[in-house]
């Protein structure tokens, strides 16, 4: 499934449940969405690393590359948040899946 980020008609409640059922490219749309504030989200720099994270984990070379970016903007802290809420996703995930 290709990205859906471009689309006017992009809803991050669709991307989320697409993140749910493990689209890759989900992760990542959300990441764009929550680094500038798109489709009704605000910036949430937090956010936007743990859903950039989610992809890169993935193997999505692009979101590798934005969560560096992020990163560079955020503190230690903020970006140890982000990654213990990309585990708590995966934890939630998988064990919904199995």
């Amino acid at each position: 499934m290709a990205s859906k980020f471009a689309d006017r008609n992009f809803q991050v409640d669709d991307r989320l449940a697409d993140a749910a059922h493990g689209d890759v490219d989900a992760y990542y749309d959300l990441g764009m969405a929550y680094s500038v504030g798109y489709a009704g989200t605000c910036v949430d720099l937090v956010q936007a690393h743990k859903w950039f994270n989610l992809a890169a984990m993935a193997g999505v070379s692009r979101g590798q590359e934005c969560r560096a970016e992020i990163a560079e903007e955020m503190s230690a802290r903020e970006i140890a948040e982000a990654q213990r809420q990309a585990r708590a996703w995966l934890a939630l995930t998988t064990r919904a899946a199995a």
